[in-house]
């Protein structure tokens, strides 16, 4: 629809907070003025679920005014008036269209794929995450034209923040009334991180105009299996091996099983990878075609498999990574000086369940008559940038080649065990059970009370759902998925209780205090008497 020339460009930036969408609304005014076109910008601050939402608001004019002359712009936004809107993530793009920004007439939406979960998808009990396709087809149909690929991707390999892709994407979709070379002038003049910031702009420029809307690749492809296990220091016989065993899977369920593998890999052994594996052709073997339930058995066993002990924390927070990752993230200059400090406070639980079987037990059932359950622990501040508080989280990681031995690790493999055994009855012949099913170890998460809460939830259900099938015949496989229904609501609400502590049988009598009333004084005050 084309414009006149009197009516402003309204240009709508969606950003997070963090992701410099001030500095690229500053890049367009720059632009704008070189091109000597009047220009407005205004930005509206808001704490939204994430790290704060920010909409950055612009208006200018096609051409030039005459001398003298002045334009008039809006300070906010008006639905269904916008030329432009480009938001840095998907439900940021979601949230403009609900708002009546985006018109099938006028507006260009540009948008990345990529996700930053919010914080209610994140406290669902179960997979709450918002449905990407839905956003997708939706931007589809209610944008004039639609032009969407991974930004945050693209500023990861260019070493940049994704304001300086968003730019790229802008100039490369062909919606500035201005060049490439104006744009990439602005950038140089701001004279800090300009060659990342320009290798993110050309990447993003040829993204944006290679495609006219990249929604061709936007089906949500999963990522090259071969790449995936290439980028990771396999050797090479483990590296084909694996390559042709997770091959064979289906697609839906290739991605999240080679991620999976790694995780076991870095968590353990080759060993312990194989042995997820070996799982998951169990379960493939079951049922091959059942593909959406095989993804996210394959999602929650890797996540069990590499359950978080004494051993994991020590070793994730003694590793370099993370340290360069709180220097990124706090600012950290070369030659500071800085002190981190890691908070453990272990129960007698957690010091039983690295002990062997054989010592283990004994001082569980110990601690379990004299009481001592959820009630004795000791605190722990070790400072992990001191030599000995490094060297004492090295040596706790270092105890890794042991894990196999302690009673946890029996424990959690006897029931994935069984877990796997059930899932490969379910899925021939009762595949609704078995989509609930595939998501009972999500209730095991967190350690020490919220740990034994799961370990309690994951039983219940257990006994009460699952155990009863173990000896089932095959009439009454078939029949389970009646049940279904009942045992996904049971799971929900078991695992709506995890993360709450357990309410106490007597509330504590508040006790007395004595009240004490005290006169105000008053100061006498002048009053002001009008004229």
């Amino acid at each position: 629809m084309k414009q006149a020339s009197n009516t402003p460009f309204c240009i709508l930036i969606a950003a997070l907070g963090g992701e410099g969408g001030g500095v690229l609304a500053d890049w367009l005014v720059q632009c704008a003025r070189a091109s000597d076109l009047p220009v407005q910008a205004t930005s509206v601050p808001g704490v939204a679920q994430r790290t704060g939402a920010t909409s950055y608001y612009i208006e200018l004019l096609r051409e030039t005014q005459p001398e003298g002359s002045s334009a008039v712009f809006a300070l906010h936004p008006v639905p269904a008036t916008l030329d432009v809107v480009i938001a840095s993530e998907l439900v940021e793009t979601a949230r403009m269209m609900e708002r009546g920004f985006v018109s099938p007439e006028r507006t260009v939406l540009i948008s990345s794929s990529h996700r930053a979960y919010t914080t209610l998808e994140k406290m669902a009990p179960m997979d709450g995450r918002y449905e990407a396709s839905a956003v997708l087809d939706t931007a589809q149909k209610m944008a004039r034209r639609f032009v969407a690929f991974d930004m945050a991707a693209v500023a990861v390999q260019s070493g940049t923040v994704i304001s300086a892709v968003m730019f790229g994407a802008l100039a490369g979709a062909g919606v500035l009334p201005w060049n490439r070379a104006l744009c990439e002038r602005v950038i140089r003049s701001a004279g800090q991180g300009v060659d990342a910031s320009l290798r993110g702009f050309a990447r993003a420029f040829e993204q944006a105009s290679g495609s006219m809307a990249a929604t061709s690749t936007l089906a949500a492809s999963a990522p090259d299996l071969t790449a995936m296990l290439n980028n990771s220091a396999l050797p090479v016989a483990l590296r084909s091996a694996w390559v042709e065993q997770i091959g064979r899977w289906p697609a839906a369920m290739q991605s999240t099983a080679a991620l999976g593998v790694l995780r076991c890999l870095d968590y353990q052994n080759a060993a312990h990878a194989e042995r997820y594996l070996q799982h998951l052709d169990t379960l493939w073997q079951a049922k091959p075609s059942a593909e959406a339930v095989l993804a996210e058995a394959a999602r929650c066993l890797a996540l069990w498999m590499c359950f978080e002990d004494v051993i994991r924390v020590a070793d994730l927070r003694s590793r370099r990574s993370r340290f360069d990752k709180l220097r990124v993230e706090f600012g950290i200059q070369a030659g500071e000086l800085v002190r981190v400090v890691e908070y453990f406070k272990p129960g007698i639980e957690e010091l039983a369940a690295g002990l062997p079987r054989a010592l283990g037990q004994p001082l569980l059932s110990l601690a379990q008559r004299r009481g001592w359950i959820g009630r004795a622990s000791f605190g722990l501040h070790i400072r992990s940038t001191s030599l000995w508080g490094f060297l004492l989280l090295r040596g706790l990681a270092g105890l890794r080649p042991l894990r196999p031995r302690s009673m946890r690790y029996q424990q959690e493999h006897a029931a994935i065990d069984a877990w796997v055994a059930a899932m490969a009855c379910c899925l021939p012949h009762a595949p609704e059970f078995a989509k609930v099913l595939a998501l009972l170890p999500t209730v095991l998460k967190g350690y020490s009370e919220t740990q034994a809460r799961g370990r309690a939830s994951f039983e219940r259900l257990w006994q009460q759902f699952v155990a009863p099938l173990m000896a089932s015949d095959l009439n009454a496989l078939q029949s389970l998925d009646a049940n279904a229904p009942v045992f996904k609501q049971a799971l929900h609400n078991e695992l709506a209780s995890v993360d709450l502590p357990a309410p106490t049988a007597q509330k504590s009598r508040p006790s007395e205090q004595v009240i004490h009333f005290t006169k105000k004084k008053l100061q006498e005050q002048t009053l002001p008497t009008s004229r």
